[in-house]
């Protein structure tokens, strides 16, 4: 089920003419879709601040066992990779603090996601 208000309906699927961009302009041919800024646009608007403790802690022991390693195709950032040996290697540093890997992630205590210290993070400029 998706948010009432947001560009998911109520069953799950895409409201018509959004695509999860904003704000933008329908494209041309494609009502369902909307002109936006690129990818690269958007992260020109971003700041990491790294903090010195890691926000997100994965314990590679936990992660030997899993078999679907979700985590490594769902994050957006693309900061999981799977070792040799079966575990998880991870770099917090240009992560977007958006929780999928938490979300994802079917080991209990694999993951422990925390918020950043207070300043440090991702931080979005405008303009």
């Amino acid at each position: 089920m998706g948010f009432a208000g947001g560009i998911w309906s109520e069953t799950g699927s895409r409201r018509p003419g959004c695509s999860g961009e904003s704000p933008g302009v329908p494209v041309k041919d494609r009502p369902d879709r909307w002109a936006g800024p690129s990818f690269e646009d958007r992260m020109a608007t971003v700041e990491f601040r790294v903090g010195a403790r890691a926000h997100i802690v994965v314990d590679s022991d936990v992660c030997r066992s899993c078999t679907t390693k979700a985590c490594v195709t769902a994050c957006p950032a693309n900061l999981f990779a799977p070792t040799s040996d079966g575990g998880i290697l991870f770099n917090y540093e240009q992560c977007f603090e958006c929780g999928t890997c938490y979300l994802v992630c079917n080991s209990e205590g694999a993951i422990e996601w925390s918020y950043p210290d207070g300043g440090e993070g991702v931080v979005f400029r405008h303009g």
